[in-house]
């Protein structure tokens, strides 16, 4: 048996539906179930998901306060005034910023960008920078993918007579700025009719309004921060991102050129990915560890000299980042863990002194993958006294309204339902610890604890073909609000499996189905090799995605979590005794009950492990590990251990080794037996020692040979020995073989090692499932 590491919920299916679109459209069954399962009903809306009937964007002036931004900026253009555009740090605020840098001098203004330093300045807006930019000349400021909650800067900006502008798509406080103008969907009073565009976005509607049809040319700027920022890819997103994605891809911009060839994606058709994973966190590193002004610098660039040495610092930038990631990450988790093993806390909060701040979100993210528990992470600054960290949450527990609730301990924060940035008051972060774990008390319950995947098919190996997967590439761009149909495929047989990797941390594997079969791979599961034997019946919840390789293009299943429904039986008995220990120690994810039937075992293969006798204390099978680590001294011991220790075992790991192999040790025939008494009856009386040395050189024998079979004949009474001189019984009670206690002894030995010392794979599971199916039946019927 595998557990999933997560619960699976198979979302509804509509066959009804989904025949009429599938007929319809022409596309299969498994592609109509999931437009259904998507809100996509009819061949109309089907059409205009699909993209086969051309939607538009919407009028940009529906966004409130649209008009008096463009007349502002228009008036700034006219007058000859120098307008600032003030950004933010991350991947949507520099490509927002390039947008709107681009898309005003499009339109004739003076203008230049200023990006604030995560460091030295914080988040969003503040009075020295406006302040400065004031004094530098600047009319105007339009801030991108900020500025919502700047109330105070607002308030600045206007005592100064500087205009402020705020277009952001940030959830709004209770407390707008008092600005010139302010263009966000989600402000009170905005008839747009879409809230969720990223900061980008919101500065590409800027650019429509400005421009009209020549801010088109500005999508791949868009299609960056839309992506990084992990809007949801529906409504006017998605068609954005659709038009975005080939709009990257044709790109001759160089600093746009420089980053997809980083990414190597330059000679191939850009998805979403290629933002997700590779332009996007490199456009996150400058601003993550240092300032965020080469990042903005690449993606204006007009020389490609330029681009290419920008792209060079943006990547060393990313390295480093890695870097830094992966030991704070190391880091956290132990503090985690130390903390857990006091009492299991609800919201994790982890901080330390001398953490990047620029990166904790991301250590966040870690977190939560690994605990699956909401989480902040701080980084402090002792001599400040201050706080200052991200948040990333789970399903079921909206961080930005948790966080809201503690506005009093909160001087800054802001963020969305999932994640969230603040600063606070080292002093306050207990205070917060104990305010947001009684919050989650009241609001989540235990199986919030455990991540669920919501499978969108179910469907067999034979199901998963190339054109199927075709036609699910049509419903991307994938991302938030879209995601990647997860597939469960179900009664999956293993073909092959061996891991891969220079660490050998990812699976590649084959799933056959009849004569069809499937290349699959699970990336860092390389540790399911030792999880799922060959012959296990898998159930495998993953994507269908498409392989070209070397001109050879074909479906291919990525594995996102894998369960095993059946106990499986593992076969050690080819483990060398000093390996054990360690194999052993691995398998620390469920109760493990090492076995022994013979009292020197333990200390014959030097284990350091406790270890239970066959005959201890009763307890429950159920859920457990069980390891034979050597054979017992009859069959019925084996039948006795599974009628005293009910329950069913997840898994059986069969060691069976023995101090010496009876295969090895003398077991003559009938033949020889009845050789030996005719011997014994001519004979009649005679010494064992020298007996033996002439029926070894005469007959082959060992001297264990003749002593065994000696002992046979005198428990039968066929002899009697007596200070090594054996003398023959006439007439004796006729008996056979089997009476003998020592002969009865020996067959079993052999049996048992046929049974299971040398046994094929196959015919050891038939024995052990004919011995389980009791317990499993029972433990069923309760």
């Amino acid at each position: 048996m595998l557990q999933s590491t997560a619960k699976w919920r198979i979302l509804a299916q509509d066959d009804e539906r989904a025949a009429k679109l599938a007929s319809s459209l022409s596309i299969s069954m498994l592609v109509a179930r999931l437009l259904v399962q998507r809100g996509i009903h009819t061949v109309e809306a089907a059409n205009v998901f699909l993209q086969k009937e051309t939607p538009a964007f919407y009028d940009p002036y529906l966004l409130k306060g649209m008009k008096e931004v463009v007349e502002r900026i228009c008036k700034a253009r006219d007058q000859g005034e120098k307008v600032l555009v003030f950004g933010d740090y991350d991947a949507d605020g520099v490509s927002a910023t390039a947008l709107l840098v681009t898309a005003l001098k499009m339109a004739g203004a003076r203008c230049d960008y200023y990006i604030p330093n995560r460091f030295t300045e914080g988040y969003g807006p503040n009075k020295p920078a406006l302040i400065e930019a004031k004094s530098s000349g600047y009319q105007l400021v339009v801030t991108v993918d900020t500025g919502i909650s700047a109330v105070e800067e607002a308030a600045c900006a206007s005592e100064i007579g500087l205009d402020f502008i705020i277009t952001d798509h940030h959830e709004v406080p209770p407390k707008l700025p008092d600005a010139y103008a302010i263009v966000n969907p989600k402000q009170p009073g905005c008839p747009y009719p879409f809230k969720e565009l990223a900061g980008a976005g919101v500065a590409f509607k800027v650019a429509q309004a400005l421009l009209g049809d020549d801010a088109l040319e500005l999508l791949d700027y868009a299609v960056i921060g839309t992506v990084a920022d992990l809007v949801p890819l529906v409504d006017e997103n998605r068609f954005l991102v659709k038009k975005g994605l080939r709009a990257l891809e044709a790109s001759h911009r160089p600093g746009i050129q420089a980053l997809k060839t980083l990414c190597g994606a330059r000679q191939k058709e850009v998805d979403a990915d290629v933002i997700g994973f590779g332009i996007g966190p490199r456009l996150n590193a400058a601003g993550r560890l240092d300032s965020a002004e080469p990042a903005v610098a690449l993606l204006l660039a007009t020389d490609k000299a330029q681009a290419k040495t920008l792209a060079e610092e943006i990547e060393q930038y990313n390295q480093m980042r890695q870097s830094v990631v992966d030991e704070m990450t190391k880091e956290a988790i132990m503090l985690v863990e130390a903390m857990q093993a006091e009492e299991v806390q609800r919201v994790i909060i982890v901080a330390k002194e001398g953490w990047n701040p620029g990166v904790v979100g991301i250590v966040a993210s870690r977190l939560v993958e690994k605990f699956y528990r909401p989480t902040i992470v701080l980084s402090l600054d002792k001599e400040k006294g201050l706080a200052k960290g991200s948040a990333r949450s789970i399903a079921g527990f909206d961080i930005f309204s948790a966080l809201s609730k503690n506005r009093d301990l909160l001087p800054h924060f802001g963020g969305h339902p999932m994640a969230a940035g603040l600063t606070m008051a080292l002093a306050d972060v207990t205070r917060l610890q104990a305010r947001l774990d009684e919050y989650a008390q009241e609001v989540l319950t235990e199986t919030d604890f455990t991540p669920t995947m919501e499978i969108d098919l179910v469907a067999k190996v034979s199901d998963v073909t190339l054109e199927v997967t075709r036609e699910l590439q049509q419903l991307a761009p994938f991302g938030v609000g879209n995601r990647k149909p997860l597939m469960l495929l179900t009664h999956v047989s293993l073909g092959e499996m061996r891991q891969i990797g220079s660490e050998l941390n990812h699976l590649k594997c084959q799933f056959v189905d009849g004569d069809t079969s499937l290349d699959a791979v699970a990336f860092r599961k390389g540790h399911l090799y030792e999880e799922m034997t060959p012959q296990a019946t898998l159930s495998v919840v993953g994507t269908a995605e498409i392989n070209e390789w070397n001109g050879h293009v074909k479906p291919q299943f990525l594995i996102k979590d894998v369960a095993v429904s059946h106990w499986q039986l593992f076969d050690w008995r080819s483990i060398q005794a000093k390996q054990l220990n360690t194999r052993l120690a691995a398998l620390s994810d469920a109760p493990v009950l090492p076995v022994a039937f013979q009292s020197t075992t333990l200390e014959r293969l030097h284990l350091t492990v406790d270890v239970i006798h066959h005959q201890g204390e009763q307890q429950s099978l159920n859920g457990t590990y069980i390891v034979f680590l050597d054979l017992p001294d009859s069959r019925d011991d084996f039948m006795q251990f599974f009628r005293r220790h009910e329950g069913v075992p997840h898994r059986i790991y069969v060691v069976f080794s023995e101090e010496e192999e009876a295969f090895f040790r003398t077991n003559p025939n009938r033949e020889q037996f009845k050789w030996y008494y005719a011997f014994l009856q001519k004979r009649g009386t005679f010494a064992v020692g020298e007996l033996a040395k002439k029926l070894e050189a005469h007959r082959g024998w060992s001297a264990e040979t003749v002593a065994f079979m000696t002992t046979v004949f005198e428990e039968l009474g066929f002899i009697t020995v007596e200070r090594g001189v054996v003398r023959f019984v006439s007439d004796p009670i006729k008996k056979s073989l089997e009476d003998s206690p020592t002969f009865r002894k020996k067959q079993e030995q052999t049996w048992l090692e046929q049974m299971f010392v040398y046994a094929s794979y196959e015919q050891l599971k038939t024995w052990f499932d004919q011995v389980i199916e009791p317990a499993r039946v029972k433990e069923g019927a309760k």
